[in-house]
Protein backbone atom coordinates (compact mmCIF):
# COMPACT_ATOMS: atom_id res chain seq x y z
CA UNK A 1 0.00 0.00 0.00
CA UNK A 2 1.24 3.51 -1.05
CA UNK A 3 0.82 6.26 1.05
CA UNK A 4 1.17 10.32 0.00
CA UNK A 5 3.63 10.69 2.90
CA UNK A 6 6.02 7.12 3.49
CA UNK A 7 5.91 5.87 7.16
CA UNK A 8 8.94 6.66 9.12
CA UNK A 9 9.19 10.24 7.15
CA UNK A 10 9.94 13.21 9.19
CA UNK A 11 6.62 14.47 7.59
CA UNK A 12 4.83 12.34 9.54
CA UNK A 13 6.58 13.31 12.49
CA UNK A 14 5.76 16.80 12.17
CA UNK A 15 1.89 16.64 10.91
CA UNK A 16 1.44 13.70 13.45
CA UNK A 17 1.74 16.72 16.53
CA UNK A 18 -0.78 18.89 17.90
CA UNK A 19 1.79 21.47 19.16
CA UNK A 20 4.12 21.07 15.71
CA UNK A 21 0.58 21.79 13.95
CA UNK A 22 -0.23 24.19 16.17
CA UNK A 23 3.13 26.75 15.87
CA UNK A 24 2.62 26.34 11.85
CA UNK A 25 -1.02 27.19 12.34
CA UNK A 26 0.02 30.29 13.97
CA UNK A 27 2.78 31.03 12.07
CA UNK A 28 0.18 31.08 8.38
CA UNK A 29 -2.10 33.38 10.32
CA UNK A 30 0.32 35.45 9.87
CA UNK A 31 1.34 35.35 6.18
CA UNK A 32 -2.67 34.79 5.30
CA UNK A 33 -3.47 38.23 6.90
CA UNK A 34 -0.23 39.73 4.95
CA UNK A 35 -0.40 37.98 1.45
CA UNK A 36 -1.26 40.08 -1.32
CA UNK A 37 -4.37 38.07 -2.26
CA UNK A 38 -6.04 37.33 1.13
CA UNK A 39 -8.83 39.67 -0.57
CA UNK A 40 -9.54 35.99 -2.33
CA UNK A 41 -9.83 34.44 1.26
CA UNK A 42 -12.70 37.88 2.07
CA UNK A 43 -14.80 37.41 -1.03
CA UNK A 44 -16.70 34.21 0.45
CA UNK A 45 -16.56 35.84 3.88
CA UNK A 46 -15.75 32.71 5.86
CA UNK A 47 -11.82 34.26 6.64
CA UNK A 48 -13.18 37.43 8.67
CA UNK A 49 -16.38 35.41 10.18
CA UNK A 50 -14.34 32.39 11.13
CA UNK A 51 -10.58 33.32 11.10
CA UNK A 52 -9.54 30.78 13.41
CA UNK A 53 -11.82 27.37 11.54
CA UNK A 54 -10.91 28.46 8.16
CA UNK A 55 -7.29 28.00 9.10
CA UNK A 56 -7.79 25.13 11.20
CA UNK A 57 -9.04 23.71 8.21
CA UNK A 58 -6.20 24.53 6.06
CA UNK A 59 -3.70 22.66 8.46
CA UNK A 60 -5.90 19.85 9.12
CA UNK A 61 -6.55 19.02 5.14
CA UNK A 62 -2.75 18.95 4.67
CA UNK A 63 -2.70 16.35 7.78
CA UNK A 64 -5.44 14.58 5.90
CA UNK A 65 -3.10 14.50 2.95
CA UNK A 66 0.16 13.92 4.28
CA UNK A 67 -1.12 10.56 6.46
CA UNK A 68 -3.65 9.25 3.44
CA UNK A 69 -3.32 6.68 0.85
CA UNK A 70 -1.69 8.06 -2.17
CA UNK A 71 -5.41 7.52 -4.38
CA UNK A 72 -7.05 9.40 -1.42
CA UNK A 73 -4.37 12.23 -0.59
CA UNK A 74 -5.05 12.68 -4.51
CA UNK A 75 -8.95 12.80 -4.69
CA UNK A 76 -8.58 15.58 -1.35
CA UNK A 77 -6.06 17.52 -3.32
CA UNK A 78 -8.73 17.51 -6.25
CA UNK A 79 -10.90 18.58 -4.38
CA UNK A 80 -9.09 21.49 -2.95
CA UNK A 81 -8.74 22.34 -6.40
CA UNK A 82 -12.28 22.26 -7.16
CA UNK A 83 -13.19 24.09 -4.36
CA UNK A 84 -10.90 26.90 -5.86
CA UNK A 85 -12.63 26.77 -8.82
CA UNK A 86 -15.64 27.06 -7.81
CA UNK A 87 -14.99 30.47 -5.86
CA UNK A 88 -13.26 31.66 -9.38
CA UNK A 89 -15.89 31.23 -11.43
CA UNK A 90 -18.07 32.87 -8.46
CA UNK A 91 -15.85 35.92 -8.90
CA UNK A 92 -15.39 35.89 -12.37
CA UNK A 93 -11.35 35.65 -12.44
CA UNK A 94 -8.73 33.97 -11.32
CA UNK A 95 -6.96 33.42 -8.54
CA UNK A 96 -3.65 34.06 -9.44
CA UNK A 97 -0.60 31.00 -9.79
CA UNK A 98 1.77 32.79 -7.15
CA UNK A 99 -0.80 33.09 -4.32
CA UNK A 100 -1.28 29.12 -4.59
CA UNK A 101 2.39 28.82 -4.01
CA UNK A 102 2.47 31.01 -1.66
CA UNK A 103 0.44 29.05 0.74
CA UNK A 104 1.98 26.12 -0.38
CA UNK A 105 5.66 27.55 0.60
CA UNK A 106 4.39 28.93 3.70
CA UNK A 107 3.26 25.20 4.81
CA UNK A 108 6.80 24.35 3.62
CA UNK A 109 8.52 27.16 5.74
CA UNK A 110 6.30 26.82 9.29
CA UNK A 111 6.80 22.97 8.87
CA UNK A 112 10.50 23.55 9.34
CA UNK A 113 10.81 26.63 11.97
CA UNK A 114 7.86 25.21 14.25
CA UNK A 115 9.55 21.79 14.81
CA UNK A 116 13.24 23.25 15.16
CA UNK A 117 11.54 25.56 17.33
CA UNK A 118 9.88 23.30 19.36
CA UNK A 119 12.67 19.79 19.09
CA UNK A 120 15.95 20.16 17.09
CA UNK A 121 17.48 21.31 13.71
CA UNK A 122 16.64 19.10 10.63
CA UNK A 123 19.29 18.14 8.48
CA UNK A 124 19.55 18.93 5.00
CA UNK A 125 17.60 15.62 3.78
CA UNK A 126 14.63 15.84 6.43
CA UNK A 127 14.23 19.57 4.81
CA UNK A 128 13.92 18.45 1.14
CA UNK A 129 11.66 15.32 2.35
CA UNK A 130 9.54 17.95 3.91
CA UNK A 131 9.73 20.14 0.93
CA UNK A 132 9.04 17.16 -2.04
CA UNK A 133 6.03 16.20 0.14
CA UNK A 134 4.30 19.77 -0.77
CA UNK A 135 5.96 20.30 -4.08
CA UNK A 136 3.98 17.12 -5.04
CA UNK A 137 0.90 18.59 -3.88
CA UNK A 138 1.70 21.35 -5.73
CA UNK A 139 2.14 19.29 -8.92
CA UNK A 140 -1.48 17.64 -8.30
CA UNK A 141 -2.57 21.15 -8.00
CA UNK A 142 -0.98 21.86 -11.75
CA UNK A 143 1.22 24.86 -10.10
CA UNK A 144 3.44 26.12 -12.01
CA UNK A 145 7.23 27.77 -11.74
CA UNK A 146 7.89 25.45 -8.75
CA UNK A 147 10.89 25.31 -7.35
CA UNK A 148 12.33 20.88 -7.85
CA UNK A 149 14.08 21.07 -4.73
CA UNK A 150 14.32 22.59 -1.29
CA UNK A 151 17.68 24.43 -1.87
CA UNK A 152 16.28 25.92 -4.88
CA UNK A 153 12.91 26.64 -3.10
CA UNK A 154 14.81 28.64 -0.55
CA UNK A 155 16.12 31.72 -3.05
CA UNK A 156 12.69 31.77 -4.24
CA UNK A 157 10.53 31.77 -0.89
CA UNK A 158 12.68 34.77 -0.37
CA UNK A 159 11.64 36.75 -3.56
CA UNK A 160 7.72 35.28 -3.19
CA UNK A 161 8.01 37.36 0.46
CA UNK A 162 9.30 40.47 -0.60
CA UNK A 163 6.81 40.35 -4.14
CA UNK A 164 3.84 38.94 -2.67
CA UNK A 165 3.64 40.62 1.33
CA UNK A 166 2.17 43.71 2.37
CA UNK A 167 0.11 45.46 5.46
CA UNK A 168 -2.96 46.07 4.32
CA UNK A 169 -6.45 47.32 5.66
CA UNK A 170 -7.03 43.43 5.28
CA UNK A 171 -4.39 42.80 7.79
CA UNK A 172 -5.67 45.31 10.55
CA UNK A 173 -9.01 43.65 9.93
CA UNK A 174 -7.97 40.04 10.08
CA UNK A 175 -5.93 40.83 12.93
CA UNK A 176 -8.80 42.24 14.67
CA UNK A 177 -10.84 39.42 14.06
CA UNK A 178 -7.57 37.09 15.76
CA UNK A 179 -8.46 39.20 18.97
CA UNK A 180 -12.27 39.06 18.72
CA UNK A 181 -12.22 35.44 18.62
CA UNK A 182 -9.33 34.14 20.64
CA UNK A 183 -9.82 36.91 23.42
CA UNK A 184 -7.35 39.30 24.86
CA UNK A 185 -5.07 36.51 26.55
CA UNK A 186 -4.80 34.15 23.60
CA UNK A 187 -4.43 37.06 21.08
CA UNK A 188 -1.49 38.03 22.83
CA UNK A 189 0.51 34.68 23.53
CA UNK A 190 -0.50 34.32 19.11
CA UNK A 191 1.67 37.90 18.93
CA UNK A 192 4.34 36.36 21.16
CA UNK A 193 4.54 32.49 18.59
CA UNK A 194 4.60 34.83 15.71
CA UNK A 195 7.39 37.13 17.02
CA UNK A 196 9.60 34.29 17.71
CA UNK A 197 8.53 31.77 14.84
CA UNK A 198 7.76 34.53 11.47
CA UNK A 199 11.00 35.49 9.15
CA UNK A 200 12.41 38.53 9.56
CA UNK A 201 10.16 40.37 6.44
CA UNK A 202 6.62 39.15 8.43
CA UNK A 203 7.97 40.06 11.51
CA UNK A 204 9.10 44.04 10.32
CA UNK A 205 5.57 44.38 8.45
CA UNK A 206 3.70 43.25 11.23
CA UNK A 207 5.78 45.22 14.17
CA UNK A 208 6.24 41.77 16.20
CA UNK A 209 8.83 42.78 18.80
CA UNK A 210 12.42 40.80 17.89
CA UNK A 211 12.46 39.33 21.42
CA UNK A 212 9.41 37.73 22.71
CA UNK A 213 8.44 36.56 26.04
CA UNK A 214 8.07 32.76 24.14
CA UNK A 215 11.84 32.66 24.46
CA UNK A 216 10.81 31.85 28.04
CA UNK A 217 7.89 30.33 27.59
CA UNK A 218 8.53 27.25 24.91
CA UNK A 219 11.55 26.01 27.73
CA UNK A 220 8.94 26.37 30.28
CA UNK A 221 6.20 24.05 27.77
CA UNK A 222 8.70 21.70 27.45
CA UNK A 223 9.14 20.77 30.86
CA UNK A 224 5.59 20.72 31.33
CA UNK A 225 5.46 18.07 28.81
CA UNK A 226 8.21 15.61 30.86
CA UNK A 227 6.51 16.19 34.04
CA UNK A 228 2.95 15.29 31.47
CA UNK A 229 1.40 18.59 32.49
CA UNK A 230 0.98 19.82 28.86
CA UNK A 231 -3.02 18.70 28.40
CA UNK A 232 -3.69 20.97 31.53
CA UNK A 233 -1.52 23.39 30.18
CA UNK A 234 -3.61 23.23 26.65
CA UNK A 235 -6.58 23.57 28.30
CA UNK A 236 -6.01 26.90 29.57
CA UNK A 237 -4.66 28.48 26.48
CA UNK A 238 -6.50 27.06 23.73
CA UNK A 239 -10.36 28.16 22.88
CA UNK A 240 -12.91 25.62 24.71
CA UNK A 241 -14.78 25.72 20.96
CA UNK A 242 -11.90 24.01 19.18
CA UNK A 243 -10.14 21.61 21.62
CA UNK A 244 -12.13 18.61 20.41
CA UNK A 245 -10.00 19.31 16.92
CA UNK A 246 -7.11 20.57 18.29
CA UNK A 247 -6.91 16.84 20.13
CA UNK A 248 -7.74 15.01 16.91
CA UNK A 249 -4.31 16.30 16.02
CA UNK A 250 -2.83 13.85 17.69
CA UNK A 251 -1.78 10.44 16.01
CA UNK A 252 0.99 7.81 15.90
CA UNK A 253 3.29 9.08 13.29
CA UNK A 254 3.23 5.71 11.37
CA UNK A 255 -0.87 6.12 11.30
Amino acid sequence: MEFFSPKGSIVRKIWSNADTILFVFAGASAEFALNKAVDWLYFTGKLPADPLGRLFSTVTYAQMIVFSELDKANKAIDKITAIHSEVEQNRGSLIPDWAYRDVLFLLVDYSVRSFELLYRKLSSAEKEDIYNTFYRMGLRMNLKELPQNYQDWVAIREAHMLQDLEKSRFTIDLYKQYKKHLGLARFILLKEVQAQLVPQKVRKLLGLRKVSLLMLIVPMYKLSRKLQFDKLVKAVILPTAYKPQIKALDMPANA
